[in-house]
């Protein structure tokens, strides 16, 4: 049985998948597709939460949020982690996505925490 929470999920996993899909395309769009650490990272990161909404979409489970949630926070530590900060297109996309998800994801796992069925 899908409850009004679990269409408010839908719809944050599809901001995730649109999320993965800029995150994905950002090296092209933002011109560092040469800058092979960032551009991987984008590749790679955009791919995996692509793959975690489209699941997310066909079958709901709290903790594909949670891994979103950490993915989030990946790419905002992402470019400290990996040095590329003076590298203001790959720095700004990482972040700013990395704070999207990182946030849809959060309100998907309290919405689904705060259902009726969470507590019983």
């Amino acid at each position: 049985m899908m409850t009004a929470n679990m269409k408010t999920g839908r719809t944050q996993d599809w901001l995730n998948l649109i999320l993965a899909a800029l995150l994905f395309f950002s090296p092209w769009f933002m011109g560092y597709a040469g800058n092979v650490m960032p551009a991987r990272n984008a590749w790679i990161v955009g791919a995996v939460l692509a793959l975690i909404a489209i699941a997310a979409i066909s079958a709901f489970a709290e903790w594909e949020e949670w891994l979103n949630l950490a993915l989030g926070l990946w790419l905002v530590a992402s470019p400290w982690m990996l040095g590329f900060t003076t590298h203001f297109p790959a720095f700004w996309s990482h972040l700013v996505v990395g704070l999207l998800t990182a946030g849809i994801s959060a309100w998907a796992v309290w919405d689904y925490r705060h259902e009726p069925h969470a507590t019983a």
